[in-house]
């Protein structure tokens, strides 16, 4: 596959799928690489999201900044996440919740991104783009973790959609209302980003320390 992909400059894959699983009666789906990065960054796809604090932000809620960054091998690599954020109080007991939701539009903050990203219409905590809850450590908040959902490439692709770091800690789906199912009751947003398509600069500059299992998805902390 990685020389079919360097020799061509346009490669459709054809994956058989049907509701998002695989079928023994499959429905074919087109799904292209994406082209200049797949073939310059060795079949990689990296990202990145420049998280700022939601304007007109109460003076109670921390101004956290920072990045969260993607890698993908492409077409069939579990998706590669790195929180790096900053501006949580030093001494801070609570956890965050991060989720990817639908719309990459900041014109409202919070407001203008929409519910959850959800494209196959299932409840919360099963959305691709739920990343679980995160307390920080002295202020800050960087760990590593793959979405197994989540893609970088195809119809369901993540890019152009917005990062939310919320006020409050993911209930994950396990409340007493309809509001768990859709969001776990994790508050409004605090900060946010749009994810965009970047080199791999950016996530080399990075070190990882080795894995621990956590929660829902694998987390570790990473040192820069």
């Amino acid at each position: 596959m990685e020389k079919l992909i360097l020799k061509f400059p346009l490669i459709l894959l054809v994956l058989h799928i049907r509701g998002g699983e695989f079928s023994d009666n499959p429905v074919p789906l087109l799904v292209e690489a994406p082209i200049p990065e797949v073939v310059e960054f060795n079949n990689t796809i990296y990202a990145t999201c420049e998280v700022t604090p939601v304007p007109n932000l109460p003076s109670c809620q921390p101004k956290i900044s920072g990045q969260v960054l993607f890698k993908q091998l492409f077409p069939n690599g579990p998706l590669e996440v790195k929180l790096n954020l900053r501006g949580l109080p030093t001494i801070d007991h609570q956890s965050r919740a991060i989720h990817i939701h639908q719309y990459g539009d900041l014109s409202q903050g919070s407001v203008s991104v929409g519910p959850h990203y959800n494209p196959q219409d299932v409840d919360h905590p099963s959305h691709p783009g739920d990343l679980g809850n995160f307390l920080s450590v002295q202020g800050v908040i960087r760990h590593f973790l793959t979405l197994p959902e989540a893609k970088l490439f195809g119809a369901h692709s993540i890019l152009g959609r917005a990062v939310v770091v919320h006020e409050k800690e993911d209930d994950l789906g396990m409340g007493s209302d309809e509001e768990s199912k859709r969001s776990g009751n994790a508050g409004e947003g605090i900060a946010v980003c749009v994810i965009g398509i970047t080199n791999p600069s950016l996530w080399q500059k990075t070190e990882l320390l080795p894995r621990r299992r956590g929660g829902r998805v694998r987390k570790s902390k990473m040192r820069v």
